[in-house]
Protein backbone atom coordinates (compact mmCIF):
# COMPACT_ATOMS: atom_id res chain seq x y z
CA UNK A 1 0.00 0.00 0.00
CA UNK A 2 1.66 3.21 -1.18
CA UNK A 3 -1.38 5.75 -0.88
CA UNK A 4 -4.40 6.65 1.32
CA UNK A 5 -7.67 8.73 0.58
CA UNK A 6 -9.53 10.01 3.47
CA UNK A 7 -12.62 11.39 3.88
CA UNK A 8 -12.77 14.35 5.57
CA UNK A 9 -16.48 14.86 7.69
CA UNK A 10 -16.72 11.78 10.50
CA UNK A 11 -13.41 10.21 9.61
CA UNK A 12 -11.03 13.45 10.54
CA UNK A 13 -12.86 15.83 11.96
CA UNK A 14 -16.52 15.38 14.05
CA UNK A 15 -19.39 16.35 12.83
CA UNK A 16 -22.78 15.86 14.73
CA UNK A 17 -26.19 16.17 12.50
CA UNK A 18 -28.01 16.34 15.33
CA UNK A 19 -26.64 19.39 16.87
CA UNK A 20 -27.62 21.31 13.80
CA UNK A 21 -31.11 20.24 13.78
CA UNK A 22 -31.47 21.26 17.16
CA UNK A 23 -29.86 24.88 16.11
CA UNK A 24 -33.24 25.30 13.18
CA UNK A 25 -34.97 24.05 15.78
CA UNK A 26 -34.37 27.23 17.78
CA UNK A 27 -35.19 28.88 14.93
CA UNK A 28 -38.66 27.81 14.55
CA UNK A 29 -38.22 25.48 12.27
CA UNK A 30 -40.31 22.35 13.73
CA UNK A 31 -40.55 20.30 10.76
CA UNK A 32 -36.54 20.43 10.29
CA UNK A 33 -36.32 16.96 8.39
CA UNK A 34 -39.14 17.57 6.26
CA UNK A 35 -37.83 20.39 4.62
CA UNK A 36 -34.15 19.66 4.59
CA UNK A 37 -35.60 16.69 2.36
CA UNK A 38 -37.20 18.89 0.03
CA UNK A 39 -33.66 20.96 -0.70
CA UNK A 40 -32.41 17.83 -1.14
CA UNK A 41 -34.65 16.77 -3.52
CA UNK A 42 -34.03 20.26 -5.13
CA UNK A 43 -30.42 19.30 -5.56
CA UNK A 44 -29.71 22.46 -3.85
CA UNK A 45 -27.08 20.55 -1.28
CA UNK A 46 -25.83 18.53 -4.12
CA UNK A 47 -25.28 22.10 -6.44
CA UNK A 48 -23.91 24.15 -3.71
CA UNK A 49 -20.93 21.15 -2.69
CA UNK A 50 -20.36 21.04 -6.35
CA UNK A 51 -19.52 24.99 -6.64
CA UNK A 52 -22.18 25.34 -9.14
CA UNK A 53 -24.28 27.80 -6.80
CA UNK A 54 -22.61 30.76 -5.03
CA UNK A 55 -22.87 31.08 -1.04
CA UNK A 56 -25.87 34.03 -1.55
CA UNK A 57 -27.85 31.49 -3.97
CA UNK A 58 -27.72 29.10 -1.35
CA UNK A 59 -28.92 31.29 1.56
CA UNK A 60 -31.55 32.54 -1.01
CA UNK A 61 -32.65 29.38 -1.91
CA UNK A 62 -32.48 28.12 1.71
CA UNK A 63 -34.26 30.52 3.05
CA UNK A 64 -37.28 30.58 0.91
CA UNK A 65 -37.62 26.72 1.49
CA UNK A 66 -37.54 26.79 5.26
CA UNK A 67 -39.67 30.27 5.63
CA UNK A 68 -36.76 31.96 8.03
CA UNK A 69 -36.72 35.30 8.04
CA UNK A 70 -32.48 35.73 9.29
CA UNK A 71 -29.49 37.19 8.78
CA UNK A 72 -26.76 35.58 6.41
CA UNK A 73 -24.45 35.34 9.31
CA UNK A 74 -27.25 33.70 11.82
CA UNK A 75 -28.20 31.63 8.68
CA UNK A 76 -24.32 30.38 8.44
CA UNK A 77 -23.94 29.92 11.89
CA UNK A 78 -26.84 27.96 12.33
CA UNK A 79 -25.33 25.69 9.49
CA UNK A 80 -22.29 25.82 11.01
CA UNK A 81 -23.31 24.23 13.73
CA UNK A 82 -23.01 20.42 12.24
CA UNK A 83 -19.05 21.23 12.53
CA UNK A 84 -17.58 19.90 16.25
CA UNK A 85 -14.03 19.14 16.11
CA UNK A 86 -10.32 17.82 15.21
CA UNK A 87 -9.26 15.59 17.68
CA UNK A 88 -5.76 16.15 18.42
CA UNK A 89 -4.96 12.43 18.32
CA UNK A 90 -6.07 12.35 14.59
CA UNK A 91 -3.98 14.81 13.66
CA UNK A 92 -0.62 13.38 15.00
CA UNK A 93 -1.61 10.12 13.28
CA UNK A 94 -1.52 12.11 9.55
CA UNK A 95 1.80 13.68 10.57
CA UNK A 96 3.65 10.33 11.31
CA UNK A 97 1.75 8.30 8.68
CA UNK A 98 3.32 10.64 5.98
CA UNK A 99 6.63 8.91 6.18
CA UNK A 100 5.18 6.03 4.88
CA UNK A 101 2.42 6.67 2.58
CA UNK A 102 1.07 9.30 0.01
CA UNK A 103 -1.53 11.15 1.66
CA UNK A 104 -5.06 12.47 -0.11
CA UNK A 105 -8.30 13.99 1.00
CA UNK A 106 -11.81 13.98 -0.58
CA UNK A 107 -14.45 15.26 0.95
CA UNK A 108 -17.93 16.32 0.06
CA UNK A 109 -18.16 19.96 1.18
CA UNK A 110 -19.41 24.00 0.34
CA UNK A 111 -17.12 26.98 1.01
CA UNK A 112 -19.58 28.12 4.30
CA UNK A 113 -18.27 24.86 6.08
CA UNK A 114 -14.73 24.71 4.03
CA UNK A 115 -14.42 28.38 5.56
CA UNK A 116 -15.07 28.07 8.59
CA UNK A 117 -12.98 24.65 9.88
CA UNK A 118 -10.09 25.83 8.11
CA UNK A 119 -10.25 28.63 9.67
CA UNK A 120 -10.66 26.81 13.09
CA UNK A 121 -7.41 24.77 12.31
CA UNK A 122 -5.42 27.55 11.62
CA UNK A 123 -6.33 28.56 15.22
CA UNK A 124 -5.58 25.84 16.85
CA UNK A 125 -2.57 24.13 15.29
CA UNK A 126 -1.08 27.32 13.75
CA UNK A 127 -0.94 25.59 10.16
CA UNK A 128 -2.74 25.18 7.18
CA UNK A 129 -4.91 22.22 6.89
CA UNK A 130 -4.06 21.21 3.78
CA UNK A 131 -0.41 20.94 4.15
CA UNK A 132 -1.39 18.01 6.12
CA UNK A 133 -1.72 16.15 2.83
CA UNK A 134 0.43 15.64 -0.66
CA UNK A 135 -3.37 17.10 -2.25
CA UNK A 136 -6.47 17.90 -1.32
CA UNK A 137 -9.80 17.52 -3.13
CA UNK A 138 -12.61 19.38 -1.74
CA UNK A 139 -16.17 18.67 -3.72
CA UNK A 140 -16.89 22.97 -4.38
CA UNK A 141 -13.40 23.03 -6.24
CA UNK A 142 -12.79 20.42 -8.01
CA UNK A 143 -16.66 20.42 -9.07
CA UNK A 144 -16.91 16.45 -8.62
CA UNK A 145 -18.81 14.94 -5.71
CA UNK A 146 -18.96 11.58 -4.06
CA UNK A 147 -20.43 8.49 -4.62
CA UNK A 148 -20.22 9.82 -8.33
CA UNK A 149 -16.84 7.95 -10.13
CA UNK A 150 -15.72 11.26 -11.47
CA UNK A 151 -13.60 12.74 -8.07
CA UNK A 152 -12.22 9.35 -7.71
CA UNK A 153 -10.88 8.97 -11.01
CA UNK A 154 -9.58 12.67 -11.02
CA UNK A 155 -7.60 12.00 -7.95
CA UNK A 156 -6.08 9.05 -9.68
CA UNK A 157 -4.98 10.17 -12.97
CA UNK A 158 -4.07 13.54 -11.44
CA UNK A 159 -0.93 12.05 -9.54
CA UNK A 160 -1.08 8.38 -11.73
CA UNK A 161 -2.41 6.51 -8.88
CA UNK A 162 -2.57 2.39 -8.75
CA UNK A 163 -6.04 1.38 -7.41
CA UNK A 164 -4.45 -1.33 -6.47
CA UNK A 165 -1.67 0.30 -4.03
CA UNK A 166 -4.34 3.30 -2.90
CA UNK A 167 -6.79 2.62 0.18
CA UNK A 168 -10.04 4.82 0.68
CA UNK A 169 -11.54 5.87 3.87
CA UNK A 170 -14.38 6.82 4.45
CA UNK A 171 -17.77 6.43 6.54
CA UNK A 172 -20.28 6.25 3.84
CA UNK A 173 -20.75 3.02 2.26
CA UNK A 174 -22.27 4.44 -0.66
CA UNK A 175 -19.29 6.16 -1.51
CA UNK A 176 -16.76 3.12 -0.35
CA UNK A 177 -18.65 0.99 -3.18
CA UNK A 178 -18.49 3.61 -5.87
CA UNK A 179 -14.15 3.18 -4.66
CA UNK A 180 -14.07 -0.24 -5.10
CA UNK A 181 -16.01 -0.16 -8.14
CA UNK A 182 -12.75 1.55 -9.73
CA UNK A 183 -10.74 -1.35 -8.38
CA UNK A 184 -9.43 1.16 -5.18
CA UNK A 185 -8.75 -0.95 -2.03
CA UNK A 186 -11.60 0.71 0.55
CA UNK A 187 -12.52 0.40 4.10
CA UNK A 188 -15.87 1.63 5.83
CA UNK A 189 -15.61 3.30 8.89
CA UNK A 190 -18.30 2.52 10.97
CA UNK A 191 -19.82 4.46 14.11
CA UNK A 192 -17.61 4.06 17.04
CA UNK A 193 -14.37 3.10 15.38
CA UNK A 194 -11.47 5.76 15.15
CA UNK A 195 -9.59 6.39 12.19
CA UNK A 196 -6.34 6.05 14.84
CA UNK A 197 -7.40 1.96 15.17
CA UNK A 198 -6.66 1.18 11.81
CA UNK A 199 -3.19 2.20 12.34
CA UNK A 200 -0.01 1.11 14.47
CA UNK A 201 3.52 2.55 14.82
CA UNK A 202 2.92 4.59 11.88
CA UNK A 203 1.31 1.78 9.32
CA UNK A 204 -1.99 0.35 8.23
CA UNK A 205 -2.39 -3.14 10.57
CA UNK A 206 -2.13 -6.00 7.87
CA UNK A 207 -5.38 -7.67 8.66
CA UNK A 208 -7.59 -4.66 7.43
CA UNK A 209 -6.59 -5.00 4.34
Amino acid sequence: MKNIIFDFGGVIFNIDHKKVEKAYRKLGMDNFEALFNQASQSELFQEFEKGKISPAHFRAELKTITGLKVSDKILDDTWNQVLCDYPPHRIELLKGIRKHYRLFLLSNTNIIHYQHYISMFKQNFGYDFNELFDDSFWSFKIGKRKPDSDPYIHILDKHKLNPGETLFIDDSIQNIISAEKLNILAFHLNIGTDVSELFENGFLKPDIL
